[in-house]
């Protein structure tokens, strides 16, 4: 812990303009960034006596260890900069809007040569058209299967679509006119892309044309006595109203705005957002943050447009921007909006009418978040500091273990060895530094090797990474700005720059004596080890003849399970997935001269399977794009080499039944 005064920057030194600041740890690793119309103004708030400080600016400032800031030209630049900087940092002590829970999105692929329509969750990605997010998978589910009538799109999995494509026999989609059954050809790219576009515009609110259509097809249908062809219509048409009747009109306007809410106190806020276009409500979303310092509605509001539309497409952002209170650079976060959309946005507090009502129907259920939130984070707050504090007791620590790395290898039989490296801070997954390892120098069944390696590579880039952060701490008279008074941004430290203060294996006492070799080989000794075996649940420790036992019901046993299985979890899965890389294109095409991840990429989408490459011939081969004649005939033989020594019979010791050396005759 760090005194702020021993860092606090000299009188009169901190600039008056317009700026974004940084306060680092002694690491060097960024923990908080902020941006100021007046930086002098801004940065005397953080170094008063440490009793008038919020708790978690208190935490903060004791963290960090030095400050410096970057002059800009005006508070738009500040706020660009400061996103930017928050986006590279990911500062543990910036407010991070969190979602309560992971909603699902309709998705349409609009960037593939045959768009499909499904359901997505986790970041966007670019080119992808999303409606939503909704409550529940199942509702996107039922509105799919209700629009796929009217608007018959692809709507299968990769590989269902390939299968179809090689036998040329549509899913039961296509037989049952909910597919265009694009795989077989029924229509040409161009005209399941304009499907797939008119869904996409139906979806977006426009369904006065597409409703309008259907009854005038449907009238003229059954006054040509065309009976069938009028009921299927009918039917259409009901699809397409029970579908907009999901979504109650809210706004009589055809409004297209985004509406938020929020509910606080002294310590965090809940946040939920109505997404409204063409007055409907498309979509609900909720978040809940830890305030870091002490901030009003309006710097909430601030801080939550720029993560919420910091990394939107351009189309997500409205017009218009419903909000419980105005940021204090309400037209700085204007201007800055209208940057990220391309034109203007209205930025504005609802006083009265239908837009005032829906905002107090945001605000409560944003109360109902934060209700909800209190009561399952009260008891997990402190159980995490409880379970922090138990493990110190038992391993004799100093101090409780704020950072925890776990690691655990995993194989099968001694093949495709690798390793884990999970890390927990505060006692909660922290999922970005997570890291896997390829096992090279260890063959066979050698886990105690294999952990000797592992925390080696570890923590020799901690020592090199912590050498470089050395050198990067420059004092801020060096920090050079150019002609407009922006600074160069230094690039951040690697995530394995930071140590831990527990190392944690997933083994019993060969694995611990492995691992504390490895740090005592490296000169590390501030930094504790310990092991948890899965048969009895010990602890063991480095020397120790005898395990740690902790009780059954112990919060802290069930935090180190908690890390190991994730461990486990994370090193099977990498495991798995080399493995299967190995069973199937990996085994063959892995390691061929000339033959790297885009052109093995090629073959497999081309000929749809490894079979299908193995009985390719040259010719054929060589219609690859990316192929030319000499590459396909050393890729022929190559596979020929290959599959004639994987069914060469092996030679057996008849007397004992050992299989006998292959010599290569």
């Amino acid at each position: 812990m760090s005194d702020p005064t021993t860092y606090r920057p000299a009188p009169g030194s901190i600039p008056t303009q317009p700026g974004v600041y940084k306060f680092r740890d002694q690491y060097g690793r960024v923990v908080y960034v902020g941006k100021a119309n007046n930086l002098r103004a801004r940065l005397a708030n953080y170094f008063q006596p440490l009793t008038s400080l919020h708790p978690r600016t208190q935490s903060m400032v004791t963290t960090a260890t030095s400050v410096e800031w970057t002059v800009v030209v005006n508070e738009v630049e500040a706020l660009a900069l400061e996103y930017s900087w928050i986006k590279e940092f990911d500062p543990r002590f910036n407010v991070k809007y969190r979602d309560d829970k992971s909603y699902p999105s309709l998705a349409v692929t609009l960037n593939e040569e045959f768009p499909r329509v499904q359901v997505m969750r986790g970041p966007k990605k670019k080119g992808v058209r999303y409606f939503g997010p909704y409550a529940h998978a199942w509702a996107i589910r039922e509105t799919v299967d209700a629009l796929l009538r009217v608007f018959p799109m692809r709507s299968c999995s990769q590989g269902v679509f390939r299968g179809a494509k090689l036998t040329g026999r549509p899913c039961l989609l296509g037989y049952i006119d909910k597919c265009s059954a694009p795989c077989v050809g029924r229509v040409s790219p161009e005209e399941h892309r304009k499907i797939a576009e008119d869904f996409c515009t139906f979806m977006s609110g426009q369904t006065a044309g597409f409703t309008r259509g259907l009854e005038q097809e449907m009238k003229q249908a059954a006054a040509d006595l065309e009976f069938e062809k009028a009921a299927r219509l009918r039917d259409d048409l009901g699809a397409l109203q029970r579908a907009m009747e999901r979504n109650a009109i809210v706004l009589g306007d055809g409004t297209d705005a985004d509406v938020v809410g929020i509910c606080e106190d002294e310590l965090e806020a809940a946040v939920q957002i109505f997404h409204v276009r063409g007055g409907r409500v498309r979509g609900q979303r909720g978040w809940v943050v830890e305030k870091v310092e002490d901030i009003d509605t309006g710097g909430l509001v601030g801080q939550f447009l720029q993560q919420l539309y910091g990394d939107q497409e351009p189309e997500a952002v409205p017009k218009e921007i419903l909000v419980p209170a105005l940021p204090e650079d309400a037209e700085a976060v204007q201007a800055w909006l209208a940057t990220r959309r391309g034109y203007g946005v209205e930025l504005r507090v609802p006083q009265r009418g239908d837009k005032r009502t829906l905002m107090e129907t945001v605000e409560r259920n944003a109360k109902q978040a934060l209700v909800l939130h209190k009561t399952k984070r009260a008891s997990d707050l402190t159980t995490r500091g409880q379970a922090l504090e138990a493990i110190a007791e038992a391993l004799g620590m100093d101090q409780a273990p704020l950072r925890i790395e776990c690691y655990d290898i995993s194989h099968t039989q001694g093949a495709e060895v690798v390793a884990s490296m999970v890390v927990f801070e505060d006692a909660l997954p922290r999922k970005s530094e997570y890291r896997r390892f390829t096992i090279r120098t260890v063959e066979g069944q050698d886990d105690v090797r294999s952990m000797h390696e592992v925390i080696s590579r570890r923590f020799k880039r901690y020592l090199a990474e912590a050498a470089k952060a050395g050198e990067a701490l420059l004092p801020e008279a060096e920090i050079e700005a150019d002609e407009e008074g922006v600074a160069t941004v230094d690039k951040p430290l690697s995530r394995s720059a930071y140590p831990p203060q527990l190392v944690l294996v997933d083994g019993g006492a060969p694995q611990v004596a492995a691992a504390a070799r490895a740090l005592e080989e490296l000169g590390i000794d501030d930094v504790a080890v310990a092991g948890i075996a899965k048969r009895m649940e010990e602890i063991w420790q480095p020397g120790e003849e005898d395990p740690v036992i902790l009780p059954r019901t112990s919060e802290a046993l069930y935090l180190l399970q908690r890390v190991r299985d994730e461990a486990h979890r994370f090193a099977i899965t990498f495991h798995r997935q080399r493995r299967s890389k190995a069973m199937t294109a990996g085994g063959l095409l892995d390691g061929i001269p000339g033959l790297g991840e885009v052109r093995r990429k090629a073959l497999l989408k081309h000929f749809g399977s490894v079979k299908g490459v193995r009985a390719a011939s040259v010719e054929e081969l060589a219609a690859v794009p990316g192929f030319g004649r000499a590459t396909a005939e050393a890729l022929h033989e190559a596979i020929a080499q290959r599959s004639r020594s994987s069914t060469r019979p092996a030679a057996v010791n008849t007397a004992t039944g050992e299989l006998l050396e292959d010599s290569g005759n």
